[in-house]
């Protein structure tokens, strides 16, 4: 989204003030981002705080005097690389299916040759009209984008209607504005930790939180892969046009594994899983007492050393997260597992390893060639990985 130019429109619905969530969203992420608002929409929040989280002018009116000698429409549909609707009425869905053009944004979207990505929010019973439906199902037709509605609460009660949550319109939008370089490629991620069960409620586990391995997905799917991430337990909201499958146990991995790997193209390992596990786990929770507890461990499946057994002309990427010898370790694991390219990061570090929002990593190469890299965000550091992994495609 860096250095695009997006036209975020925002219509009259209480669903409004997400717009604002949206917007700092993609400012963060580097996009140019100008508003237009209907009237209605200045009703729920002024135009003042677009104006400044923007840095843009925010466009209003049809006849508003335009910045430079440009009609005003024109001149925002031109330069747009992408439009959101968010929230989109069902006024505004209706205007843009039957050609009407009576306000500055349904004149920008009637002029704009790009991508429209509509978030609708409205009542349930609007929503699940006829009339609304064969408008958007007309749009569908003609390439318009929609995501969401969502349901839960609404400004008249429960039901279908709500506007998608601006994480999720962000990545939706993202995806339309990435260069689909892996269109169609199924890819396999693993991600988060494993937690191996010692009774009813203890268990053996590691810090992993997962986020290298979403952020991973995320940037798949943008480039237009087919995403199937296998997760341990996280916190983290699902990413966005992703198939999850969620596991607890690297048993269960080793099973979710064998069902999804076979017919990939790419197998990203980011999980953090356990090496050993109770041999008797129990059903019910071990009572406590002053006597000393002994619990014998017994190995794992080494999931990636199967994979490695039989990738075929499959790509492996895996992680090595280390405390010492980093370089070393890495490259024998390399080579012990298959993989076509391993990254490496020291987890003593504070920037980097397991929790942190940031990494300091070595990407090698099964040629042994390393890449060391400064410390960055997870995000970043996946689409880096991502064009290491095309480069290898090719």
């Amino acid at each position: 989204m860096k250095d695009k130019t997006v036209i975020l429109g925002v219509t009259g619905g209480i669903a409004a003030y997400k717009a604002v969530d949206l917007l700092r969203m993609m400012k963060r992420a580097g996009a140019n981002v100008k508003v237009v608002m209907t009237e209605a929409a200045a009703r729920f929040v002024g135009e003042i705080t677009f104006r400044v989280l923007s840095g843009n002018p925010v466009g209003m009116g049809l006849f508003d005097s335009p910045e430079g000698w440009d009609v005003n429409h024109v001149a925002l549909a031109q330069e747009a690389d992408l439009i959101i609707v968010a929230p989109a009425t069902a006024n505004v869905i209706g205007k843009a299916a039957n050609g009407l053009a009576d306000d500055l944004l349904s004149c920008v979207i009637m002029a704009s040759r790009r991508s429209v990505l509509f978030a609708p929010a409205m009542n349930s019973g609007m929503y699940e009209s006829d009339a609304v439906q064969a408008n958007i199902e007309t749009l569908k037709s003609r390439g318009f984008h929609f995501i969401g509605p969502g349901t839960g609460d609404l400004a008249c009660g429960q039901g279908v209607g709500r506007m998608e949550e601006p994480g999720i319109i962000f990545e939706a939008a993202a995806g339309l504005l990435s260069c689909k370089t892996l269109d169609g490629v199924p890819v396999v991620i693993t991600a988060g930790p494993t937690r191996e069960k010692i009774d009813a409620v203890r268990f053996i586990s590691n810090p992993s939180t997962g986020r290298m391995g979403y952020a991973a997905a995320r940037e798949a799917a943008r480039r237009g892969a087919c995403v199937t991430l296998i997760s341990g337990p996280s916190d983290l909201s699902d990413p966005f046009g992703v198939k999850i499958i969620r596991v607890q146990s690297a048993l269960d991995m080793q099973k979710a594994l064998d069902e999804n790997l076979p017919g990939s193209k790419i197998f990203i390992s980011a999980a953090a899983v356990s090496d050993f596990r109770p041999s008797e786990p129990e059903d019910y929770k071990i009572k406590k007492s002053d006597a000393s507890l002994n619990v014998e461990l017994v190995p794992n499946p080494d999931l990636l050393a199967l994979a490695g057994k039989n990738k075929g002309g499959r790509i492996h990427v895996g992680f090595a997260a280390e405390t010492e010898d980093m370089k070393e370790n890495a490259l024998k694991k390399l080579g012990e597992k298959n993989l076509d390219m391993i990254v490496a990061n020291d987890i003593r570090s504070e920037d980097s390893g397991f929790g942190t929002e940031t990494d300091r990593a070595m990407i090698i190469l099964s040629d042994g060639t390393a890449e060391d890299l400064p410390v960055m965000k997870k995000e970043e550091l996946a689409g880096i990985i991502l064009d290491r992994v095309e480069k290898l495609l090719k």
